[in-house]
């Protein structure tokens, strides 16, 4: 049973919890992803492994608290026990002969980023990471991060922190100032991954994004996770979720994400005035 070990959270809207998943944390290697469910009628979502420990049987995920299974999973606990956890699920991202690298994170998509830079850096690697946030009060995993690459460069969209501006403008500037790379990886919302994929275009330098569409089952049978690389229909769950930054049609990738969100924001008000139904009726049972 995936027992919750640790939970924390990183930021005002990202969670860590790390759980007991011995046969996961056997097996699983950077890029790859988990499909968890919190009770018997919750949905099934994927969340990418942050870390994994072999010797322990952990795997580390990272969420953000914004849809109704997230702020469910949010009132677990050390302890408690997730419905289920199925994986490692996805191709591990491909790492082998890297010898520089830029790693890039984008606010939770950072989480997803740190183990593919961890990877490289203890395979002997050069690795640049770039992670960026709309403010100050949103960065996270910056010591991990410190522990785990050559150099370190955070930007924030107001300046509050670190350097003033984007994520591919700081690539950009990298560039500007001959650094090489053999691969650069960009992990994060759409729009920035599109960002970075079209600075590096010009310098025909390899780019691979982890695309996370809307999923079911994660084994390829449901065909929701579909998405167009190079004018073909691929699957993200079995064919990715890694796929060239520069073949992706983002534009349909965006459209595609957004088709239910008037659902997802009707399942969490929803839960929201459960919850303070609840809250309501336990004051009232200790004011008696």
């Amino acid at each position: 049973m995936p027992i919750i070990v640790t939970k924390r959270a990183l930021n005002p809207v990202v969670s860590l919890m790390e759980l007991e998943c011995p046969a996961i944390a056997k097996k699983a290697l950077p890029g790859q992803f988990v499909m968890v469910r919190v009770d018997e009628k919750g949905e099934r979502i994927p969340l990418t492994i942050s870390d994994y420990d072999s010797v322990r049987g952990t795997i580390t995920i990272m969420y953000q608290r914004i849809g109704l299974t997230t702020q469910k999973m949010d009132l677990l606990n050390p302890g408690d026990i997730l419905l289920d956890v199925v994986g490692p699920l996805g191709n591990p991202t491909e790492l082998e002969g890297v010898k520089r690298a830029v790693v890039i994170g984008g606010g939770v998509g950072s989480a997803i980023a740190y183990p593919q830079a961890k990877y490289l850096y203890a395979a002997g690697a050069h690795v640049d990471v770039i992670i960026g946030f709309r403010s100050k009060e949103l960065v996270f995993m910056e010591e991990s991060f410190r522990r785990n690459c050559t150099n370190l460069y955070i930007t924030t969209d107001d300046g509050s922190y670190g350097e003033q501006g984007f994520v591919n403008q700081k690539l950009e500037q990298l560039l500007a100032e001959g650094n090489q790379y053999d691969l650069v990886l960009a992990i994060g919302p759409v729009p920035m991954m599109r960002a970075v994929s079209n600075s590096t275009r010009p310098h025909n330098l390899k780019t691979i994004v982890s695309l996370n569409p809307i999923m079911v089952d994660g084994t390829g049978m449901c065909g929701c996770c579909r998405c167009t690389v190079n004018g073909e229909t691929k699957f993200a769950c079995v064919d990715g979720p890694d796929f060239d930054g520069h073949q992706v049609d983002y534009e349909e990738l965006m459209n595609r994400l957004s088709v239910y969100r008037p659902q997802e924001a009707e399942a969490v008000e929803k839960h929201n005035c459960n919850l303070q139904r609840q809250a309501d009726e336990m004051k009232k049972g200790e004011d008696r």
